[in-house]
Parts: C-alpha cells; structure tokens; sequence
C-alpha cells in the first residue's frame, strides 16, 4: 500500500503512531560492489541467533521499463528466505533521490508498529546526492572497500558526515589496512568534537569475520546516542524530514493535477517563452 501510494495510508499510518519507536534501525550504504548485501545477510544471521527479530529494505534501482526493483544483490540473502523471523522487501527508487525509496520512511514505520526488533535499511549506494539514509537510521554504517579511493573522494562524497561506524569490506584484499588508516586518520581530524567518533572496523563479509565487532559496534553507539539525546533528536529530524517530504509530494501531485486537467492552463496561442513559470506556480499554491 506505502509503495503504491494507496489514499488509505495516511490513515493507516494514523493508526500506528502509538506502536512505533521500539526497533532499532541501522542502515547501510555505500558503493556498489562493496558487499553491502552480503554484510546485511551476515546481521540478519547473528541478530537471528539471539532470537531477534529482523525486517531488511532494500532500496534498489528500478527497471527503465516497468518501475519495478531490479532485485540484483537480493540473492545474497536467500538463505533467510524462509525464516519466519525474517522480513525482507526489495523497494524501487524508482528515480528518488538520496538512495531511498520515496515510500521508505512509511515501510520502516510499518516494519517497528508491527514488532520487529530490528530494522535493516539497505540502499542503491552512496554518491553526493545519496546522503539520505541519515536521516532514515538511528545508527548509519558506511561500507568501503580497499578499491574505494583516496581519502580525499570520501571527503567530497560526504561520506565522513553520515557515517555512525565505518566498515572496510574484503579485508583480505591488498590496501584494506591502508583505507583503514586513512579513513582513522580522518575521523580524528574531522570528527574530533563529536561524543562519539565512528569506529573504523575491517571485515570480511563473505567469510563471516569482524561481524562480532561490528555487532557490538552498533549496539555501543545505541547506547551512546541514547545516553547523550542524540537518538531522540535523530528521531526528531526524522519526523521533520517526512513531514517535509509529504508536503512536497502533495504539493507536486496539486501541481501536476492543475496542469494537466485544465484547472490551469498554459496559452497554446503564444510563445511559452513569454510564460511566467512563477505566476503559475503562485496561481496553484
């Protein structure tokens, strides 16, 4: 219903709002190929193994001709397919900036009303417009790899910024200690004022190695971002991020309804260059 915008969720999500703000999100991001999935298949393994619950969305690209996810990477996961205790849903960006899916936010409010322990949000993959997974997550891992680039790349990505706990994939490989070194050196040079500096933890994902420290990682921040309010603020700009992103989708949808049944219409007879874009817009809002 949240993917295909039905008319009844806002009510639905009315409904909820007392149920939600119990599960723990952690999302995670990073380029593609980094191993993102195969890390999030190691979590749900781990967190399953202390009989917690786990729901995963995986933002993915969409297909040029029907919209849908193209579900790529799921495959990774299948060996949760059929655990009960295991939810996971491929969503399509369907061309949303900032690595989400528009309808993200209302799945992972589903996802905590409906008694999950934790939440995994997977996304298409950092870049410069990709940064949104920040305000999505209470706990943001950042996921490289020893082919990720010099550290001054990482700075221009903004990936210093969102990131809770970074973790070097494909450990094994050459250059893994090297990215780590950096990637340290520059979260003490640039996140020296913050309570909490973002550890820099090495693994290899398909093996199953450093998943422990990455683990106690995430609950160590929980605790450090409940401790200090950070969570609840986290949570607060949340809540102004959707209501933000409501009010635009409803603004779009007046505008696109007023340009195309009539209600306003452009003058066919002259030139659209004489068009005054900004008077229209002010006859709509």
């Amino acid at each position: 219903m949240v993917e295909d915008r039905d008319p009844e969720v806002p009510g639905l999500i009315a409904s909820l709002r007392h149920r939600a703000g119990r599960a723990t999100v952690a999302g995670i991001t990073g380029p593609p190929g980094s191993g993102k999935s195969t890390l999030c298949d190691q979590l749900i393994g781990h967190w399953r193994g202390r009989g917690e619950r786990v729901g995963v969305l995986a933002v993915d690209p969409s297909s040029p001709f029907s919209g849908g996810a193209v579900l790529g990477d799921r495959v990774r996961m299948q060996r949760h397919a059929g655990d009960p205790g295991v939810f996971i849903r491929s969503m399509a960006s369907r061309g949303h900036l900032g690595g989400l899916a528009a309808s993200t936010r209302e799945a992972l409010r589903l996802l905590d009303a409906a008694g999950w322990d934790r939440c995994l949000l997977e996304t298409v993959g950092v870049g410069q417009s990709e940064l949104e997974v920040m305000r999505a997550a209470d706990t943001t891992i950042v996921v490289l790899t020893p082919a990720a680039g010099d550290a001054v790349q990482l700075m221009k990505a903004g990936i210093l910024e969102i990131a809770d706990i970074f973790v070097v994939n494909k450990a094994e490989q050459p250059g893994a200690s090297r990215v780590a070194r950096e990637l340290r050196e520059l979260v003490h040079q640039t996140r020296w004022s913050s309570p909490w500096a973002p550890p820099v933890l090495q693994v290899v994902a398909v093996r199953g190695e450093g998943i422990d420290e990455l683990v106690t990682a995430i609950d160590n921040h929980h605790d450090a971002v409940i401790a200090s309010g950070e969570l609840r603020s986290r949570r607060a700009r949340r809540l102004r991020a959707e209501v933000e992103a409501i009010v635009v989708e409803r603004a779009g949808e007046r505008a696109r309804r007023a340009l195309t049944d009539g209600t306003l219409e452009l003058d066919d007879e002259g030139e659209l260059s004489a068009v005054d874009p900004y008077s229209l817009a002010d006859r709509i809002s």
